[in-house]
């Protein structure tokens, strides 16, 4: 029997309604990453309302990410399991309550306490839409689903940087922030419910039972090579460390407002929300013109780009005018080439498309939440050391121009792992 035409590896009730479930989701993560970084954005203003210390941000910056580690895994289990769909609506949406109730808080250990327990959901969303994503869209197609996905998430989060700089302008503004984040949070789960499908497998015929992820699947994962490689890769991005404590810098180091700080983020966001979109779509040019090979060579490419621009942002002040909101524009215009292009869809052609989630969970949730909580805390302290400039040339530029080196060991293992994926159809979808 011959294969199926490409076209017809899309079920037609996913193929119809993929574009909608890609907003709506793009929607709800913006909203998860708001949560999280509004804590990051507003710190000034909650150190003065609170009076915290560099290292208590750093506390505060650890949670989601110990956070990821912890539970991120356990939902994406839950979802590869029980359904994608049904665990966003939760996690994402009923769960997102929590995050408003961190707007009572009146003490550090209660802005702690309170901020925990709402971390809890908001690190379900990511590495389960990955899955979800990937399930959507063919192989030659993934690079360009998911440089859509963070586009629109990043052009989400810039719509709102006026209002989180409006949030700045009050003692207690952060405080409605959070509120306001609550509602949107419940509001998303409902929009997920409505409008985002649970597909078919993308590589297999829509009638094909899917198998059911399990435990002892974990084992598996870790026999991929190119998995294992990942693992170790994602200790170096350390550009997770670097979004908290980015307007904090710009306030005390070069002396911007709370307020400005947030807006010179937006410029930040703007590159990056460009970055996302050309990113998939350069991820999937390099490997038609390359194959297989194309997409890490351009991940080195990027690589090496994002080190030597964290050193010229971080490192040259550029002033409080123009200067500075075109160094910020350009450092983000590189931000997100290397994942929306290279490494979410290398990570989906050689996992099994029932072990996605969890895949992407255990390298993104487990493993680099569990390197950036411990980063975030020490970095905490060692902003107070040796001060926050410093703390970006050792924590982010130089880990990411050894990146670039180690993405070499990845030419022989890559096109391999892929080849055996593709030979098993019911497994590549």
């Amino acid at each position: 029997m011959s294969a199926p035409a490409p076209s017809a590896a899309i079920a037609p009730a996913a193929r119809a309604h993929r574009w909608r479930s890609v907003v709506t989701i793009a929607v709800s993560r913006t909203i998860d990453d708001t949560e999280s970084g509004l804590m990051n954005n507003l710190f000034p203003v909650i150190r003065a309302s609170l009076g915290l210390s560099l290292a208590q941000l750093g506390v505060l910056t650890a949670i989601p990410r110990f956070a990821r580690m912890l539970f991120g895994p356990l939902w994406s289990m839950a979802a590869d399991r029980w359904g994608r769909k049904r665990v966003l609506v939760f996690a994402t949406g009923i769960w997102g309550a929590w995050t408003g109730f961190v707007g009572l808080a009146q003490s550090y250990e209660q802005l702690l306490l309170l901020y925990a327990i709402g971390a809890i959901g908001t690190v379900a969303g990511e590495p389960i839409a990955n899955g979800l994503i990937a399930d959507h869209f063919r192989n030659e197609e993934r690079g360009k689903a998911y440089g859509l996905l963070r586009s629109l998430t990043s052009f989400g989060s810039l719509a709102l940087t006026p209002l989180m700089a409006q949030f700045s302008r009050t003692p207690e503004g952060w405080r409605h922030g959070l509120y306001l984040m609550g509602v949107l949070s419940v509001l998303s789960g409902i929009a997920i419910a409505l409008f985002v499908r649970e597909p078919a497998p993308a590589g297999g015929a829509a009638s094909a039972p899917r198998p059911k992820f399990g435990p002892r699947d974990i084992g598996s994962l870790l026999r991929i090579p190119t998995f294992l490689l990942m693992a170790g890769s994602v200790l170096f991005v350390t550009s997770i460390v670097m979004m908290p404590f980015m307007v904090t810098f710009f306030v005390e180091v070069r002396g911007w407002t709370t307020a400005d700080a947030n807006f010179l983020q937006g410029a930040f966001t703007a590159g990056w929300m460009i970055s996302s979109l050309l990113g998939g779509f350069l991820g999937d040019w390099f490997e038609r013109r390359f194959g297989p090979r194309g997409r890490i060579a351009l991940m080195q490419i990027y690589l090496v780009a994002f080190s030597a621009a964290s050193y010229l942002v971080f490192q040259v002040d550029w002033g409080k005018g123009p200067l500075a909101f075109a160094a910020l524009l350009s450092f983000g215009l590189i931000g997100s080439i290397g994942f929306s292009g290279v490494a979410f869809p290398m990570v989906s052609h050689v996992v099994p498309g029932f072990a996605r989630a969890t895949a992407f969970a255990m390298l993104f949730s487990l493993l680099q939440g569990m390197f950036a909580g411990v980063l975030s805390l020490a970095s905490g302290r060692v902003a107070e050391l040796i001060g926050l400039k410093g703390l970006m040339f050792w924590v982010i530029t130089v880990p990411y121009a050894i990146n670039a080196l180690y993405w070499s060991f990845f030419y022989r293992t890559y096109a391999v792992d892929r080849a055996k994926l593709e030979e098993q159809p019911a497994l590549a979808g």
